[in-house]
């Protein structure tokens, strides 16, 4: 493989892919130097403050004080103020993602927020919960993990606000070893039980936002947990779960699966896992490995991963140096490729891989770049997925049109060919990471007119984003 399909290669794994300045700028670096750039960029952790406790407070009594309104009419402007506090969280989140130089921060965040799916009604708690993923996502997952379940977004969401000591409820429990760390069939629903109980009194209060044990309610009798006696408390759990090998395998077989290829090569995941391991589950060591490996860069690792909604929405404007103008229209697009950020569809996560892809939504993805760079009307309908929540919170902008800030003529001086046909191949070795078919390649420049170079390029690129081979990185 080139150089450049390797810089191509890394930009859209550890990234959303890159401007054609930073890939030229990139060329002149070795793949180990890139890599160490793209943690160094990645250092630096900025919050993302959307939502002010005291406005939601301000706003909260301003509601409760209004006699003109009736009850239900007080709890739908609540639920409407909500919805738009999450709704600008997300569309901040995504112009991180675009716009960060941190990008792999934000990429690393973006797998977590599957692995550790979580979704509340409560947009403090959401912001929370999304500035802990972000602020460990490349740091050692043992600290994240603890963070994360010890956030009050997904204390809510797992019912360990019900998990007392005379009635325990698993559910937390269950999933903290099934979906974050062990693996199904790595523990006994004994282990399951014992450790519901140490995870009693972790409660969250509403007033702070945050953890609060409530030793009233936690279980303090002696718990037997994988053949391991002792009156354990929740951190005594996590900690024991993470001197299991079976973790570090769980988890590093998932990043293998996004970040290398679905398809895994457990020999390479075992070695990795090990090293994971052994390096108390450093997150940035263990990227920095799979990035500088030679068979990361292999063809057959190459182009065969499908973009989630979140990757190629963030794509077509990092790539290009676009905005998306109306907020709005960003949130409408996620529900109708089906994935709206801080609404995951269950505690799994989104499915990912071919599961992205159906005949509604892959005519969409494919006409996604045409309505963006044309500021077209959208007349796509969504499916409602019956969650009043989504349905209120994705529905079209008032304008109805995808409008991008885009600036042709800046864009069109990184590519300075006059050959319609190499400058063609350039753009197409640019956007495209699996090679099309050449008699595609022939229709698409024959349908192209005497147009000035900026409009040219404009054709071009809108034609090859929506090709099939576009779906990919």
């Amino acid at each position: 493989m080139n150089k450049e399909k390797s810089i191509q290669h890394l930009l859209w794994r550890a990234g959303f892919g890159e401007k054609p300045e930073v890939i030229t700028q990139l060329g002149h670096k070795s793949i180990k130097k890139n890599v160490k750039q793209l943690l160094k960029d990645a250092e630096s952790f900025e919050p993302i403050y959307t939502v002010d406790k005291m406005d939601i407070y301000s706003e909260l009594q301003m509601i409760k004080k209004d006699t003109t309104l009736t009850t239900q009419e007080r709890i739908k402007q609540l639920n409407k103020m909500v919805k738009e506090e999450e709704g600008l969280l997300n569309t901040t989140w995504i112009d991180k993602m675009a716009n960060s130089k941190g990008v792999l921060r934000e990429k690393m965040a973006l797998f977590w927020h599957g692995h550790f799916a979580c979704r509340t009604p409560n947009p403090l708690f959401a912001q929370s919960y999304l500035n802990t993923i972000r602020q460990h996502s490349l740091g050692k997952f043992s600290d994240l993990l603890m963070a994360v379940s010890k956030e009050a977004a997904m204390l809510q969401f797992l019912n360990n606000q019900q998990n007392k000591k005379r009635s325990p409820n698993e559910n937390f429990a269950r999933e903290v070893m099934e979906l974050f760390t062990l693996g199904r069939g790595n523990y006994t629903e004994h282990d399951l039980k014992e450790a519901a109980r140490a995870f009693t009194g972790w409660e969250f209060d509403r007033k702070i936002t945050g953890f609060y044990f409530n030793t009233k309610q936690h279980d303090d009798d002696t718990k037997v947990v994988f053949g391991k006696t002792g009156n354990f408390m929740g951190e005594d759990i996590i900690k024991m779960i993470l001197e299991r090998k079976e973790t570090a395998n769980f988890v590093v077989t998932k990043i293998y699966k996004n970040f290398v290829n679905e398809q895994v090569d457990a020999n390479r995941v075992s070695q990795l896992a090990e090293e994971f391991y052994k390096n108390e589950y450093n997150i940035a060591d263990l990227m920095e490995t799979i990035f500088n490996s030679a068979w990361f860069y292999e063809e057959r690792n190459v182009g065969t991963h499908i973009k989630s909604p979140v990757e190629l929405i963030v794509g077509l404007q990092r790539t290009t140096g676009s905005n998306l103008v109306e907020k709005q229209s960003l949130l409408f697009v996620q529900r109708v490729l089906g994935q709206v950020l801080l609404y995951p569809p269950n505690v799994a996560g989104w499915a990912g891989g071919k599961s992205w892809i159906d005949s509604s939504s892959l005519l969409f993805r494919m006409q996604l770049p045409y309505l963006m760079f044309n500021n077209t009307v959208i007349k796509t309908v969504a499916k409602s997925d019956g969650d009043v929540n989504t349905d209120f919170q994705t529905r079209k902008g008032k304008k109805n049109t995808l409008e991008t800030d885009m600036n042709w003529e800046v864009f069109s001086t990184y590519f300075t060919q006059q050959n319609r046909e190499t400058l063609f191949d350039t753009l197409e070795a640019y956007f495209l990471q699996v090679p099309i078919n050449e008699d595609v390649k022939k229709g698409l420049i024959a349908k192209l007119g005497k147009e000035s170079q900026p409009e040219t390029i404009k054709k071009m690129m809108i034609a090859l984003m929506t090709l099939p081979e576009y779906q990919l990185c």
